[in-house]
């Protein structure tokens, strides 16, 4: 039986209206679209699921490993909340124009409607051109009677909230806020497993095909948080050679390391798969199994029967990505 050395999947490039080429240009993924969006590093959404590019366990399915050796792979506590499937989506995504204006139902409408995760995430900024910008909330209270007249009177632009971004900066998205990438950035997307997106406003835009992208007006109406928060934005710290929390929640615990020297690790104790996002750099990521070595642009999958990694750098800055 293969062992679970630090796994590479390959890239799954998904084009879209807003996409361009920063995930070539910066990143080096095989993009052969001007208009490419997204690069799903870690998935098992039907139609999309992952597959393995490195070693002895290439060209196997994530959603096979876990159906086979879910335990290992995943650890017996991740088991016991999602089952058998993988509860975490990554991606790098690369906006070179704005993305529609959208939100997430929470884990109760979702499985109602959709028979599905709902969608928490969160963003680290890895490119911004100069002066762009997020949308994020409201800039204040709105009753659903003035979003709804917002829609009709095409003025819903002036009741959110924009954020100018740079690199390291990062935001955590709760269900039902709403929110948009904006032009010129470039970002690594962490979530819960779920393609919902309930899509608001989208600039007026038409497709390849001439034809208007679909809304959710609807849908979205009973999802949204209407109340102006300032719960986005996360200050973390960036001590050198050490974990420094960005996000701990429910769905997904997330550490920045930013790595000037090799370091070892024990994780016997974590009862948990570990990802590696680099934004960053490179490194060489050895568990008890086999070693691997990505560099920025680049995600890896440990399984959680490794007891301990060994980090081998001097300038690799990762997102650290636990349940």
């Amino acid at each position: 039986m293969n062992q679970f050395y630090p796994l590479k999947f390959r890239p799954i490039l998904k084009e879209r209206l807003w996409g361009g080429t920063k995930l070539k240009d910066v990143l080096g993924k095989p993009i052969t679209s001007d208009i490419t969006g997204e690069s799903w590093e870690l998935s098992t959404v039907a139609g999309d699921i992952s597959v393995v590019a490195n070693g002895e366990l290439s060209g196997s399915s994530l959603q096979m490993l876990i159906d086979k050796r879910a335990e290992e792979l995943l650890g017996k506590s991740v088991v016991e909340r999602f089952g058998k499937e993988f509860p975490i989506l990554i991606k790098f995504i690369d906006a070179k124009q704005d993305l529609s204006i959208q939100l997430h139902p929470n884990d109760a409408l979702a499985k109602e409607r959709h028979n599905s995760f709902g969608k928490t995430e969160m963003w680290y900024i890895m490119d911004a051109d100069e002066d762009a910008d997020l949308i994020v909330g409201f800039n204040k209270d709105v009753t659903k009677e003035e979003y709804a007249n917002s829609l009709k009177e095409n003025t819903l632009l002036d009741l959110l909230n924009y954020e100018k971004v740079k690199e390291g900066d990062t935001f955590f998205i709760n269900t039902g806020k709403i929110h948009a990438i904006g032009a010129g950035v470039m970002l690594a997307e962490i979530q819960q497993t779920s393609d919902i997106t309930y899509r608001v406003f989208d600039f007026n835009r038409k497709d390849k095909h001439g034809n208007y992208r679909e809304l959710h007006t609807e849908l979205a109406l009973d999802a949204i948080d209407y109340k102006k928060k300032d719960d986005f934005k996360i200050s973390y710290k960036n001590r050198s050679d050490t974990t420094n929390t960005m996000v701990d929640c429910p769905y997904f615990k997330t550490d920045y390391l930013n790595l000037t020297k090799d370091i070892e690790f024990d994780i016997t104790q974590r009862d948990s798969f570990t990802i590696f996002m680099c934004v960053g750099g490179s490194v060489t990521v050895e568990n008890d199994f086999g070693s691997a070595f990505i560099e920025k642009g680049e995600t890896l999958l440990i399984s959680a029967n490794s007891t301990k990694l060994s980090l081998k750098t001097n300038d690799a800055k990762l997102l650290e990505v636990t349940i």
